[in-house]
């Protein structure tokens, strides 16, 4: 050991290391130990501050040693202590029984839903059992005017995507099955719930009764809603725990309608399909809370990361139904008649587009041609994604065609050399890959749809066409098409911003470890959170064949007796 002790200083006296300028000097480090090599010091759970070098082998004075040292020795100790203790309480070994937090987390924020729910929703004029002196006040003559017969259709198809179109889709993972749609199932249930309050208080409580009247309109707004968040678990698919999902969820509907309120009402954008809102805020969220939760050694369970051949069907189940489903997501809440006509027709045919050009990418990113399954089953949705902002504005069938197109080739191109960089260099690990299916395009809808309603003109949308088409009633009858393509912009900024800070705070409340995540070499097995089946034995002992014959033959062969039935068991 190089270090002296010096009688005048009770702390220890550290000689420079060999090669080091000031080697051969004596170096006085405050601290209670210092651990140390030959060459140079370790900081280990004691902090030593540097006083002042003095030349070895000389006496110190009692002036170099200031009176304030032993101040210094206590708070580098107290916060090299502090620290040490962080870093011990977050390292700690990962606890994933969840027997006691998800049923309290459950079981309370249900009953707080019946609560909440007693409270403040009813049934609207259309769903209520007023509705026959409702159309007796209005003067309607027919059922078939409840917005129910409009929207019931749409619903189902929104309804479908969110269930079964998304949970499928996440079944990619060899092991992963059980997590993808049981925890798509619930995330889905509790936020749908709580949506139709968030979204209630934001954009239909009534000032006098103090009550959300809730229809077939507010399903659909509330599925929009819970779309987002499942986009969102998708950057974290397999490396969190259902109580995470639950809070995730909790937080992103709330800051989802938040920014919905500040996209659609005070900037008075139009957002049908929600490029912006949905998933451009989605995205971003899921990106951000996957950045603060890097796990830099999540690749101890890279084995568990592929697919399989029978888990990419399931996947491709989820993108068909999607695929199928998107032209009713980006119109099911737009205007009667044409506005939702429009919105189904550009969808069907920017969803074509981009799925040619996606297996275009796809086949020349392989040396051998081969289709990636990745990218069949994620950017042939990206289309549809790109579309939802302008799906109503009159962008011609041409022009959707166009958006497909290339939205086919970034997206694709985005699997390829995007996702790899953003894991490597930027730390976020995206499972699913969102960036490319719902950030990206996201983004490209917010811009499609900025520059569409700037372009939009008299002599194209009409007159009464551009008040219907943008709503420009009320406080926005004097609104200009220039100034709504800035607001569209302005609002696909919002959007942005929500996603990022929002999933930032929130990632940060997930990284506390009382949560029951999994350990890195414990990610995407359905093991940890689920009951699983028995395997089935891989190498089944083989049955032998039994010959049997029907009552026809008996009748055909009655002279054949027992004997020429009998049947010759071989060994395998």
């Amino acid at each position: 050991m190089h270090g002296t002790l010096c009688c005048l200083v009770p702390d220890v006296i550290y000689q420079g290391a060999k090669g080091q300028e000031g080697g051969g000097r004596v170096w006085r480090w405050v601290g209670q130990q210092l651990a140390h090599t030959e060459d140079t010091p370790l900081f280990g759970p004691y902090i030593p501050v540097l006083i002042q070098p003095v030349v070895s082998g000389s006496q110190p004075h009692s002036g170099q040693v200031k009176e304030h040292h032993c101040l210094s020795t206590y708070s580098a100790t107290t916060m090299g202590n502090c620290i040490q203790g962080c870093k011990d309480y977050f390292s700690r070994q990962k606890n994933t029984n969840i027997r006691l937090t998800l049923p309290v987390v459950c079981f309370v924020w249900q009953i707080a839903m019946i609560i909440l729910f007693g409270v403040f929703i009813r049934y609207d004029e259309e769903s209520d059992t007023h509705w026959v002196e409702t159309k007796a006040h209005d003067n309607i003559t027919s059922d078939i005017e409840n917005d129910f017969y409009f929207r019931y259709p749409s619903f189902q198809d929104v309804h479908v995507m969110i269930f079964v179109g998304f949970g499928f889709l996440m079944t990619f993972l060899k092991r992963y099955s059980f997590g993808a749609v049981g925890f798509n199932f619930l995330i889905a249930s509790f936020g749908l719930q709580w949506a139709l309050l968030m979204q209630g208080w934001f954009h239909s409580l009534d000032p006098q009764t103090g009550k959300i009247f809730i229809g077939v309109e507010s399903l659909i707004n509330a599925d929009f809603c819970v779309a987002g968040c499942l986009i969102a678990y998708g950057a974290v698919l397999g490396k969190v725990s259902p109580v995470q999902l639950l809070v995730m969820t909790l937080f992103g509907v709330t800051l989802f309608a938040v920014e919905e309120y500040i996209i659609l009402n005070l900037l008075h954008a139009r957002d049908a399909g929600g490029s912006m809102v949905i998933h451009t805020f989605g995205g971003y969220y899921g990106l951000t809370i996957s950045w603060v939760l890097y796990r830099p050694n999540l690749h101890q369970s890279k084995r568990m990361q592929g697919s399989v051949y029978h888990s990419d069907i399931f996947a491709m189940i989820g993108t068909l139904f999607l695929w199928m489903f998107w032209p009713s997501f980006n119109s099911a809440i737009t205007d009667h008649g044409d506005g939702q006509h429009r919105a189904v027709i550009n969808t069907y045919l920017c969803l074509a587009s981009t799925v040619l050009t996606t297996v275009a990418i796809s086949s020349l990113s392989q040396k051998t041609g081969k289709l990636d399954m990745v990218h069949i089953q994620n950017s042939t949705l990206a289309g549809g994604v790109a579309l939802g902002t302008a799906a109503e504005f009159m962008i011609s069938p041409y022009g959707a065609l166009i958006v497909g197109f290339f939205c086919g080739i970034i997206s694709t191109m985005g699997y390829i050399f995007i996702s790899p960089f953003l894991e490597k260099t930027l730390k976020i690990q995206d499972t699913c890959g969102i960036h490319n299916l719902h950030a990206m395009p996201g983004v490209i809808g917010g811009i499609v749809g900025a520059i569409t309603a700037a372009a939009a003109s008299e002599s194209v949308y009409g007159k009464q066409g551009l008040i219907n088409t943008f709503d420009f009633t009320g406080d926005f009858k004097d609104r200009t098409v220039l100034t709504q393509g800035g607001y569209q912009a302005a609002g696909m900024c919002v959007s942005i911003v929500f996603g990022v800070v929002g999933g930032a705070i929130v990632g940060s409340i997930l990284k506390l470890p009382i949560w029951g995540d999994p350990a890195d070499e414990n990610c995407f097995d359905d093991e940890v959170y689920w009951e699983l089946p028995d395997e089935e034995e891989e190498h089944q002992e083989s049955i032998p064949p039994i010959l049997e014959y029907n009552n026809h033959m008996i009748h055909k062969q009655q002279d054949l007796s027992e004997s020429n039935f009998s049947v010759e068991h071989c060994e395998s």
